[in-house]
């Protein structure tokens, strides 16, 4: 796939983007999740290795490159890594798969209701390596934990400024602004969060597009207008900790999102199931994921 393809597909794709971008810190826990105890591997090198066996076996299953995923987050070890045979990015594409590249250095300690981003310091460098490689675009996130206008204007501004940073490199950013679903005061959080987007899609240089990545909203339909914008290439939802049940039951309910789940996607995959087994399990999660942003 080209750019133009690659661009054409995340617009118009039916499906939805699978997020496979587990990093350091949450790597021992998708891989409890995924039945390797952290006995059974030690340091870094061996933690890596193991969670991009796992992201090999979902890559290369036949149900992943049904049609129904159109595009694939990855962690930068993933995307330096290979499977069957080739580079992770061109393995996605050949299966008709738009590849992004996660850039994000982990979050800031909380301050004013939210945790921005760390400083990206190697993002440069990783930008350069990602267009070499073939990369569509990025993703990066923070998070908001409560409805703190200050805080919540910061989130956005800096998702924002580092969006611009990465389509003048090339690449299509994905901006999450996370909104912890927890949180009480989630929908009065949720109207200033659009407002600031709207206002940072707005001031953005006639002619770019970002895509946002959203959490699914309290009030079903509340990101309509940023759906609409025509500065959204695509609005995409995040699971942010539901089952897969029920991220698919609230996000069926707001036309024009469509998923980008990582939980909700691998959440029954074990290590020890047989290929039928596993490829039975995740092929009953695309495909009700899939219909719930179809429905959506």
């Amino acid at each position: 796939m080209n750019h133009e393809q690659m661009t054409r597909q995340i617009a118009n794709g039916d499906g939805f983007i699978a997020a496979l971008d587990q990093s350091g810190g949450s790597t021992p826990k998708a891989l409890r999740g995924y039945g390797v105890e952290d006995s059974e591997w030690s340091g870094d090198d061996a933690m890596f290795a193991a969670i991009h066996a796992m992201r090999s076996r979902v890559i290369t299953s036949p149900c992943f490159g049904s049609g129904k995923v159109i595009g694939a987050i990855l962690f930068e070890k993933t995307m330096d890594g290979d499977v069957d045979g080739k580079p992770t990015a061109e393995a996605l594409k050949a299966r008709g798969i738009v590849p992004f590249i996660k850039v994000d250095q982990g979050l800031e300690d909380e301050a004013n209701g939210v945790q921005l981003m760390k400083p990206l310091d190697k993002l440069p460098a990783l930008l350069e390596k990602s267009v070499a490689k073939g990369m569509f675009g990025t993703k990066m996130r923070s998070v908001i934990k409560s409805a703190n206008a200050e805080g919540i204007a910061a989130v956005v501004a800096q998702q924002f400024e580092v969006g611009n940073t990465i389509a003048d490199a090339g690449l299509m950013p994905m901006l999450e602004p996370e909104y912890d679903i927890n949180a009480d005061d989630r929908a009065q959080g949720e109207d200033i969060l659009l407002a600031e987007i709207q206002k940072g899609l707005d001031a953005l240089p006639e002619g770019r597009k970002v895509m946002l990545k959203l959490s699914i909203p309290a009030r079903p339909g509340h990101y309509t207008t940023l759906i609409e914008h025509p500065n959204v290439l695509r609005v995409v939802a995040l699971s942010g900790g539901y089952s897969t049940e029920d991220a698919c039951e609230h996000l069926s309910k707001n036309p024009g999102m469509i998923a980008s789940f990582s939980r909700g996607l691998l959440q029954d995959l074990r290590k020890d199931q047989s290929d039928e087994e596993f490829d039975g399990t995740l092929g009953k999660a695309i495909d009700k994921i899939a219909a719930a942003s179809a429905a959506g």
